[in-house]
C-alpha cells in the first residue's frame, strides 16, 4: 500500500524534530512577547498555542510580555503625551499609572485568560511579586543626540530572585511575567520588557531567549523584509549597530541580546509573530524562521550553519 504523501511529510517532520526534543526536554526557554504580539486575542492565541506545545513536550517556559503599544494608546485616550528616547519610554507619574494599568492589568490578565482557552496552566505575576526583580530608579543620563535625559520612573535591575519562578515551573505552571518592578521602598518602576527577559534568562540559566516581535527578525534594511539576517553573533551585531542598521526600538533589543549571551544564555532568537508556526519552526527545524544569535559564530552546530547559509548572515 502506498503511503499518503501528506502522512509521509508528517512523519519526516517528526523524525527531524526528535533530536531537538531530546536536546531541550527539561530545559528552560524565556519567551518575550512584544506588545504588538499580544495586542488582540487572536494573535495571543496563536502564540500561546505554540507555547502550550513546548510545555507539553517537557520544556520549561517563562513568558515575559510587553505592552508598549497598548500603553501608548491608553495614554493618547487620556490626553497624555508619549516620549520615547533611543527606543525607551520616558515615564512620569501619570505615565507610570498607565503602564501599571496596562501591563499588570489588561495585558497580563488577557494573556492568562487566553492560556485558559488553550488549556495552558499559566499564572500571571510581575517583577514586584515575591521580590522577583529588585530595581532602582534610573539616574538622569547622557544619551547621544538627546543630551541629559531623565527617564522618570524607569528602573534599572539590581538583582533577580527566581525562587518563585522555579517553584511555579517545578509545579508545572507557565509564568506570565509583566516587566514592572519596584525599589526597596516599594516605588513602582517601569522596566523595558526585553531587559527583564534577558535578566530572567541569565538567572534561570535558560537554553534559549526568544524575542517574538512584529518584524521578521534582524534586518539589514528595516524597510526590506528580504534583508533578513539568518544568523549572527555579538561581533556581527556590533557591526550592524556601527553601520546604522540597528535603530529605534531595536536598540534596547540589541543590548538585551548581548547581555543574555554574555550572561550564559546559549541561543537568542528574534522571530516574527505573524507566521502562525514561527516559534515551533525556530525551535524544531534547522532552517528556523527568524534570526539566530550566538555568542560566537564558531559555536554554531554544523547543521545550524549549513541550513542558515541558505540565507543571509552577518559577521
Amino acid at each position: 500500500m502506498n503511503m499518503d504523501p501528506s502522512r509521509s511529510v508528517v512523519i519526516t517532520a517528526i523524525r527531524s524534530a526528535i533530536p531537538y526534543l531530546r536536546l531541550f526536554q527539561g530545559r528552560t526557554f524565556v519567551i518575550k512577547a512584544g506588545g504588538d504580539v499580544v495586542a488582540d486575542r487572536a494573535s495571543t492565541k496563536v502564540l500561546m498555542e505554540q507555547v502550550g506545545i513546548l510545555h507539553q513536550l517537557g520544556i520549561r517556559v517563562v513568558v515575559v510580555h510587553g505592552g508598549g503599544s497598548q500603553a501608548t494608546q491608553l495614554a493618547t485616550n487620556l490626553g497624555l503625551p508619549t516620549q520615547m528616547v533611543a527606543g525607551r519610554r520616558v515615564t512620569d507619574a501619570r505615565t507610570r499609572e498607565v503602564a501599571t494599568m496596562v501591563l499588570n492589568g489588561s495585558v497580563n490578565t488577557e494573556i492568562v485568560a487566553t492560556c485558559r482557552e488553550v488549556g495552558l496552566p499559566a499564572i500571571g505575576l510581575s517583577g514586584v511579586d515575591a521580590g522577583l526583580i529588585r530595581a532602582h530608579k534610573r539616574a538622569p543620563k547622557e544619551v547621544p543626540g538627546h543630551g541629559v535625559v531623565d527617564y522618570g520612573f524607569v528602573g534599572d535591575i539590581q538583582s533577580v530572585d527566581t525562587k518563585v519562578l522555579e517553584r511555579l515551573l517545578a509545579d508545572g505552571f507557565v509564568p506570565i511575567v509583566s516587566p514592572l518592578s519596584a525599589d526597596e521602598h516599594g516605588q513602582i518602576l517601569n522596566i523595558n520588557a526585553d531587559v527583564v527577559a534577558a535578566s530572567l534568562g541569565k538567572a534561570l540559566k535558560a537554553e534559549k531567549l526568544i524575542l517574538v516581535t512584529g518584524v521578521a527578525g534582524i534586518l539589514r534594511d528595516v524597510t526590506d523584509p528580504s534583508s533578513l539576517i539568518s544568523y549572527t553573533d555579538i561581533e556581527g551585531l556590533e557591526a550592524l549597530e556601527a553601520s546604522g542598521c540597528i535603530t529605534g526600538g531595536m536598540l534596547p533589543k540589541l543590548t538585551s541580546i548581548k547581555d543574555a549571551l554574555h550572561g550564559g544564555v546559549a541561543r537568542v532568537h528574534v522571530i516574527h509573530s505573524h507566521n502562525p508556526d514561527s516559534l515551533l519552526l525556530e525551535v524544531f527545524t534547522n532552517e528556523g524562521a527568524g534570526t539566530l544569535v550566538v555568542h560566537d559564530i564558531d559555536e554554531l552546530r554544523p547543521e545550524e550553519a549549513q541550513a542558515s547559509d541558505l540565507h543571509a548572515h552577518a559577521h
